[in-house]
């Protein structure tokens, strides 16, 4: 099953080009996309699954006020906590801005964010799934609640083999629970649904990440979780605590937080915590970002935007 949506894109034989500032967390995408908007005069598509939730700002890595008012943003801040938000609801709306976006500026437009899987929905398209039912999500999350891995891993042997064969992750319960739920909505294995041809976009697409090395990039994922605490991070997670059973602050660094609110470990050890979780999501990126052979990888300590500009068409 795939995903149409019907979009007229004005002037596609002018080449219309995204160009989308992704990498790791840490690595100065939000810096680096700005200056090229304001270089190009255009706007910025978030790709970043937690900025699109208002209230966290500072666990977020939000954009500050003055670098929102430096070049227009979009999907930042617009929705509640306990919105509901996918990768398939980001490509279908981001497909339907950046025609205008185009019109507006030129026949450019950026998108910047490290959420993978909302890049690969725009640039590449995805997979259609079922609308799970609450049945379903119940079934799948309570069995991974009562028998943990092990549980899922069984009922997936029955559901969907071949997805536990090519798994790149079977210690991430996320990634079972919804291959599960999807088996049993759709009545068929989940690993049938993935792996479609890449879906056609009418436009050019520039993908860009800057290429810190893996110790320098750890020492500025930690430094950065120290400059949240002080902005406030920890009153902010105690003003969402009543809210911790929402999908949207199941994030790195909210979690740690609560579960020292809760009793279940110190202060120090939660930050901790928060900083290595951090660096493990970093190498998520990078791993997922090294299969990608079109990425233009920049020095970080080389002027960036002149290294980006000399990428486009």
């Amino acid at each position: 099953m795939t995903k149409h949506i019907d979009l007229q894109f004005p002037d596609a034989g002018a080449r219309n080009l995204l160009i989308v500032v992704t990498g790791a967390t840490a690595s100065g995408k939000t810096a680096l996309a700005i200056e090229l908007a304001q270089k190009l005069g255009t706007e910025i598509l978030s790709a970043d699954s937690r900025q699109i939730f208002r209230d966290i700002p500072i666990g977020t890595a939000r954009p500050s006020e003055a670098e929102l008012a430096a070049a227009p943003h979009h999907f930042i801040g617009t929705l509640p906590l306990d919105g509901y938000y996918s990768a398939a609801c980001y490509e279908e709306e981001a497909l339907r801005l950046l025609p205008d976006i185009f019109r507006r500026c030129g026949g450019r437009a950026i998108m910047a964010g490290g959420s993978m899987m909302y890049v690969d929905a725009v640039c590449s398209g995805i997979d259609l799934m079922p609308d799970v039912s609450e049945q379903n999500r119940r079934y799948a999350t309570e069995l991974w609640q009562r028998e943990g891995i092990d549980g899922l891993i069984r009922e997936l042997q029955i559901h969907d083999p071949k997805y536990l064969r090519t798994a790149p992750d079977l210690r991430n319960h996320k990634r079972l629970i919804h291959a599960l739920e999807v088996s049993l909505e759709a009545g068929r294995p989940y690993s049938s649904l993935l792996g479609r041809e890449k879906a056609p976009r009418p436009f050019d697409i520039l993908k860009l990440a800057i290429d810190y090395p893996r110790e320098e990039l750890f020492a500025r994922i930690n430094a950065r979780v120290e400059k949240m605490l002080e902005a406030g991070l920890l009153e902010e997670a105690r003003c969402v605590y009543p809210l911790r059973h929402l999908n949207s602050l199941n994030t790195v660094g909210y979690k740690e937080l609560f579960a020292y609110f809760d009793g279940k470990m110190d202060l120090p050890t939660a930050v901790a915590r928060i900083q290595k979780n951090t660096r493990v999501y970093a190498k998520k990126q990078l791993t997922w970002l090294r299969r990608d052979p079109s990425v233009h990888w920049l020095a970080p300590h080389q002027p960036l935007l002149p290294q980006a500009l000399s990428h486009l068409k």
